[in-house]
């Protein structure tokens, strides 16, 4: 897997909406104080630090050293580290892990599912929620579409977008227990005139591989997408989420 750079500031300041659509997932999770959790891809440590405001024993980790610094700069005190979620160093030490918009980042997602597994104690709980079947598919087709018109080549592609039933299939294979999972549209508002330019430089670089003009490469994706993701002055992004509940078994 390549990893992803991320510009941890231009995060916070143009795509707190990953955070913001984690409140959900965090009244899923329903810690109680004194429960330790993981949050599992903690990126700028907002959920680590709402979790340990509410008297929760959390750690936060993140494959992005650039992440990592910028939750410790904004929540002084808080616990994260840089982690990768295939290779974690806990071992049946959380009551809950939390993943919030990560998990479609990990390919290997059976790897990631054990290793998540490896971390709960037995009884514990996974919450987690990322891109499922057909997130993002009106943009990631438009642009390859161009691309093609561009005679660039097939841009190989970072994402995990799994289906409900193949998603469980892998969790259940790991040792879970599946309690809930669901799919749903969940159309994501990007903020600022520029905000699907600044949405693909952020989260689908691959899609700017090899273009030697990237502003007119956008700019021409933002015409052929303007009438399905442009409306009421802002542009759209076509989201698609995933969301499990899932336990591993008490002894």
């Amino acid at each position: 897997m390549t990893p992803q750079t991320w510009d941890a500031e231009l995060y916070d300041a143009r795509h707190s909406f990953v955070t913001g659509y984690g409140a959900a997932l965090l009244d899923l999770l329903d810690a109680a104080p004194g429960e330790r959790v993981l949050d599992a891809g903690c990126g700028t440590g907002e959920h680590v630090a709402q979790l340990a405001a509410a008297g929760v024993d959390a750690v936060g980790v993140d494959a992005s050293p650039a992440m990592v610094r910028r939750a410790a700069a904004r929540f002084p005190g808080i616990r994260v580290s840089v982690a990768d979620l295939r290779d974690l160093p806990f071992r049946e030490e959380f009551d809950a892990v939390l993943s919030n918009a990560v998990l479609h980042w990990v390919p290997e997602a059976g790897r990631a599912a054990a290793c998540l597994y490896s971390t709960l104690r037995p009884g514990g709980r996974l919450v987690a929620e990322f891109g499922g079947a057909g997130n993002v598919s009106a943009i990631d087709t438009a642009a390859r579409a161009l691309r093609a018109g561009h005679g660039l080549p097939e841009a190989a592609s970072p994402w995990y977008f799994p289906t409900v039933a193949g998603y469980a299939r892998v969790l259940e294979d790991a040792g879970f227990e599946v309690r809930a999972a669901w799919l749903f549209d969940r159309p994501t508002r990007l903020t600022g005139a520029d905000g699907l330019a600044v949405w693909v430089r952020m989260f689908a670089p691959h899609l700017l591989a090899g273009v030697g003009d990237p502003d007119t490469f956008l700019a021409e994706l933002g015409e052929r997408l303007r009438a399905t993701l442009y409306r009421d002055g802002s542009w759209w992004a076509d989201y698609r989420r995933l969301r499990v509940v899932a336990v591993r078994p008490p002894r």
